[in-house]
């Protein structure tokens, strides 16, 4: 078995900060590419941002230069820094990441559970 447990969200008033984590825990050999994905209300589930296990990262057009995700390997955890926050962000934020666990020696895609980010106009 393996777990993702996401924290951090909430509501914050445009133009504030917030900081997203996303833990993996159970049966983990390794971890390789992690990411941000999030869900509007009506829309279809859309690409934050992802990161290598080397650290690459990759972001959609819309969250550039205000959104940083990052990683710390030693914890399984990645993190989403979401600053300038804009009404439009506004979703439930999904974490993701390609593990290859200890029972099951092939990769698979794993998901947390959710976290809403509500931001204020």
């Amino acid at each position: 078995q393996v777990h993702l447990v996401e924290s951090g969200g909430g509501l914050v008033q445009a133009g504030g900060s917030l900081r997203l984590s996303c833990a993996a825990s159970g049966s983990i050999l390794s971890i390789n590419a992690m990411g941000w994905y999030r869900q509007a209300t009506g829309k279809q589930r859309e690409l934050v941002a992802t990161i290598t296990r080397s650290g690459s990262t990759n972001y959609a057009d819309s969250v550039k230069e205000r959104l940083t995700i990052s990683r710390d390997n030693a914890k399984n955890t990645v993190y989403l820094q979401m600053n300038s926050l804009k009404p439009e962000d506004t979703a439930v934020y999904y974490c993701n990441a390609d593990i290859v666990r200890t029972d099951v020696f092939k990769e698979l895609r794993h998901w947390g559970q959710g976290t809403q980010v509500t931001v204020s106009s």
